[in-house]
Parts: C-alpha cells; sequence; structure tokens
C-alpha cells in the first residue's frame, strides 16, 4: 500500500505543478482537481501546503506576483467602469 500512496501523493504533486504553470491559486487548483481528477480538496492542500513548507522562497515570490496581478486586474476594471460611467453620462447628454 506504501507504494500506491507513494505514488497517488507523487500524481498530485504533479497536478499541482501543472497548476501552477496555469497560473492557478491553491483554492482554483483545489477545485479543478476535485472537478476534473476526482481528488479531494483536502488532498490537494494537504500537498500543496507541504510543497510550500519545502520551496518557502518559491511560494512566497508565486504570491507576491499573483497579488500584484490581482491588483492590475482590479485597477483595469475601475478604469472601464470609469470610462463606461463617462460613456453613458456622455451618451445621456444627448
Amino acid at each position: 500500500m506504501g507504494d500506491a500512496s507513494a505514488s497517488y501523493i507523487h500524481m498530485v504533486h504533479h497536478l499541482i505543478e501543472e497548476c501552477i504553470v496555469f497560473n492557478m491559486s491553491k483554492e482554483e487548483c483545489m477545485e479543478a482537481l476535485n472537478k476534473h481528477a476526482n481528488i479531494k480538496p483536502v488532498i490537494t492542500s494537504t500537498v500543496w501546503n507541504e510543497l510550500e513548507k519545502e520551496n518557502k522562497e518559491f511560494f512566497e515570490a508565486y504570491k507576491k506576483k499573483k497579488r500584484g496581478e490581482e491588483a492590475s486586474e482590479m485597477e483595469t476594471r475601475h478604469k472601464i467602469q470609469g470610462v463606461i460611467a463617462e460613456s453613458s453620462n456622455t451618451t445621456q447628454d444627448h
């Protein structure tokens, strides 16, 4: 049984790496693996946490990059909403 569980954990590890390649958050990865590979979120979370412990610097940089991208997306959304609001005000004035 030990070989089978080690193999399973290795597979989950590999799938998490694939999630990271696609720039997914831990939560997105847990959801994707649950939906597409039938891996329970608690398993994905446990393996992810162990990977974080073993690769602290990588995950700190990864999280920082993700936060920066989220902030950039929020800023873009605000700009778009501002343009739409201005556009609708201009349209209403005419």
